[in-house]
């Protein structure tokens, strides 16, 4: 593998504040500036950083000038390129000042793919290090490094191995990511800590997070856009929200059901309303039961006077109340006995007085949840549970919809969808996906977007979506619009499943240049799945997704350690043969797959029991990996590889080793002579031995 020499500076911490792409451009422009005699000065910089994107739209080259003036007198100063990366530093900050940033932000971040500046407040700053310190504060691989100092920006340093990221995610939902799959050495390669942030994000994304605009590059880099990502659109739940918000829902929180009155209607209504929702909802119910007269809407606005917050701890702790409280004129004093109620009730502080008076709406957020976690306060009669009970689905619809539900929210599209079933009864939600999958195929003239006072209108949407689906040649022949709009699971969760699965046939379809307008099938995946399998030297083979063999995991290892020899560590895995070595395998399957770059959205359990439609999934996403990356490879023959389009680097997974020592070539030249070219280029080292040979099989994807 060729090396690589960027830009080096002296300072390690000035180095760290740009990528190596800004340092290569910012070397560049600052080399076009020396005058004759190889040197730039002072007087050379506000012409050439006013050009800057960075300052254009912010600075006048005047304005540069003058801010120069206050460190140089003397403009015929010699400046050297490390000297300009901290005048180019300072003038960030002046930039950021003048957008108002600095009354309330200590840090700044540049999002790769935009030139909005980013600020996170010292108080979320501070929450976050506080959540990280206790609870992740027996962690064996981060607790050499805890407890983070809140002052400092030691939490963006300790995020850049994608170690912590990893670790908050399981925290947020446990067992989300098999930790045996994460890189853990105290110093890790760039490429090992590429794999930690990809598995981070592709795990983000199983457990509700909307990724945007957000790359691996930036969280190696320890860019401040790591906290964006994981704690800022309140639409969008973060993984401190997840975890906190994780029990308002009738499945885990039957209690629930008190917020409502004893019909299907309403209860199914409760079931569609995001947690934040909910939320609010268990807040106004024990609100009005305090006697308080206003309606909060919000975690900002209608919480900043602390009056809300004394009549709900009131109500639900009065043992631990101040009856000073509602007396107190100063607001801020008020919320510091607010928040001392809560501390007496056992709820963990994520948030201080001024939050509370600023309406600081996540911090907010978090605090009202630990309440809830805490003292929920609802009834524990037993003939509503029962009945909230009977409102859950059966556990594979469930599963179904979990899997729908992320796919959907991974998509980018305007809607965020909280629950499946309740959600598509308008049928706009279906019409954005359907645009997304196949563009232009919907009609937006003839749609109506929510909220829809009409009934009729959510009918016209929803027959416009099975229209599209005949189109599509998908079947719909028991479905109608109305039995989207009445929320029959059932037919949803089968039309779902195909426009899930014609996304991703379309997918693997747009990288096959010379498919000649062939469709990709499941009879396809298969072949494509047997035959990596057997050119990396080993026998396993499927018939279908439906074989039971593919309990084991072992099927799926052998394929992931095909495309990527180094992705897999055999020494963690097992034989499969008892349900709990299926457990172990299955989930380090995910793990391994997510590491390696692929989105996927099933569970252990898929796996273990062979769900057809799931194992699908996982196996187009992986040959969607491979064929992707032979594509984007170019012309593999010409580089280092592995022989399969990814280049070999030294690993601590140590790859399978062969099943058969026999150099089966005659059966490998048949698989390889019927490849399209795309194929070729995926198994150049194999198809340069069998140029001649006959085709043994029938031609495959």
């Amino acid at each position: 593998m060729s090396s690589f020499a960027g830009v080096v500076v002296s300072d390690q911490w000035l180095q760290s504040q740009f990528t190596q792409v800004e340092l290569r451009s910012l070397k560049s422009k600052f080399v076009s500036v020396k005058n004759q005699n190889g040197k730039v000065t002072v007087e050379d910089l506000p012409p050439l950083m006013v050009k800057l994107k960075a300052f254009s739209a912010l600075l006048t080259e005047d304005e540069i000038r003058q801010i120069l003036g206050e460190s140089y007198s003397d403009t015929s100063t010699e400046i050297d390129f490390e000297t300009f990366l901290r005048v180019y530093l300072n003038m960030q900050g002046q930039a950021i000042g003048k957008l108002g940033g600095s009354k309330n932000s200590s840090s700044f971040l540049k999002a790769s793919t935009t030139t909005l500046l980013h600020t996170i407040s010292e108080s979320e700053k501070a929450t976050y290090v506080s959540h990280i310190n206790i609870y992740l504060a027996d962690d064996p691989f981060l607790k050499q490094f805890l407890p983070l100092d809140p002052a400092t920006n030691d939490i963006f340093n300790l995020a850049k191995d994608g170690v912590l990221l990893c670790k908050l995610i399981n925290v947020a939902v446990p067992g989300t990511i098999d930790e045996r799959a994460i890189n853990t050495k105290r110093v890790l390669n760039p490429w090992e800590r590429n794999e930690n942030h990809t598995l981070c994000l592709n795990s983000a994304k199983a457990i509700g997070c909307t990724v945007v605009n957000i790359g691996t590059q930036d969280l190696v880099e320890g860019r401040v856009i790591v906290l964006g990502y994981s704690f800022s659109h309140p639409w969008y739940l973060s993984k401190l929200q997840i975890q906190l918000l994780a029990d308002l829902n009738l499945k885990k929180t039957p209690q629930l059901v008190e917020l409502v009155e004893d019909s299907n209607a309403d209860v199914e209504e409760l079931m569609g309303l995001a947690p934040e929702k909910v939320l609010l909802k268990w807040m106004n119910f024990h609100l009005n039961k305090a006697g308080y007269e206003k309606i909060v809407a919000n975690f900002s606005s209608d919480v900043k006077d602390g009056k809300a917050y004394t009549y709900l701890l009131n109500v639900l702790a009065p043992e631990c109340c101040n009856p000073l409280t509602l007396d107190t004129k100063d607001p801020v004093e008020r919320a510091k006995l607010v928040l001392d109620h809560a501390e007496r009730m056992g709820c963990k502080s994520y948030l201080s007085p001024k939050d509370i008076v600023e309406g600081s709406t996540n911090l907010n957020l978090a605090f009202v949840a630990q309440i809830f976690h805490e003292r929920n306060g609802l009834s524990t009669d037993s003939k509503k549970i029962s009945f909230a009970e009977r409102m859950t689905d059966d556990v594979q619809i469930s599963r179904e919809e979990r899997c729908f539900r992320l796919w959907i929210n991974s998509l980018g599209i305007e809607s965020y969808v909280n629950n499946v079933f309740e959600d598509v009864r308008t049928g706009w939600l279906l019409l954005e996906v359907l645009d997304k999958v196949s563009p232009g195929s919907v009609n937006w003239k003839h749609a109506s977007k929510p909220p829809i006072k009409f009934p009729f209108r959510k009918v016209e949407n929803c027959n416009q979506v099975v229209k599209i689906g005949k189109q599509l040649k998908f079947s719909v022949v028991n479905l109608g619009g109305n039995d989207i709009v009445q929320g029959n699971k059932k037919l949803i969760v089968a039309f779902l499943w195909q426009l899930m699965r014609f996304n991703m046939l379309q997918l693997l379809k747009s990288l096959r240049s010379h498919s000649r307008g062939k469709e990709i099938t499941d009879v396809d995946i298969v072949n494509w799945a047997n035959r990596k399998v057997k050119i990396s030297g080993r026998t396993t083979r499927i018939e279908s997704f439906k074989d039971k063999s593919l309990s084991t995991g072992l099927f799926f290892l052998e394929l992931l350690s095909a495309v990527e020899p180094r992705v897999v560590n055999w020494n963690l895995v097992t034989k499969g043969e008892s349900d709990e070595e299926k457990r172990l395998n299955a989930t380090y399957i995910i793990s391994v797959a997510r590491k390696l770059g692929c989105s996927i959205f099933l569970l252990p359990e898929d796996i273990m029991e062979v769900n057809q439609k799931m194992i699908l999934t996982l196996t187009a996403s992986i040959m969607y990996w491979c064929l992707q990356h032979a594509a984007e490879d170019g012309d593999a023959a010409l580089s280092p590889s592995n022989g399969n389009g990814s280049t070999t680097y030294a690993s601590d997974a140590s790859p399978a080793p062969s099943i058969s020592g026999e150099d089966d070539r005659s059966s490998l030249c048949g698989e390889i002579s019927s490849l399209s070219v795309d194929d070729a280029v995926l198994d150049v080292t194999v198809s340069s031995q069998c140029e001649n040979e006959e085709d043994t099989e029938i031609a495959t994807v």
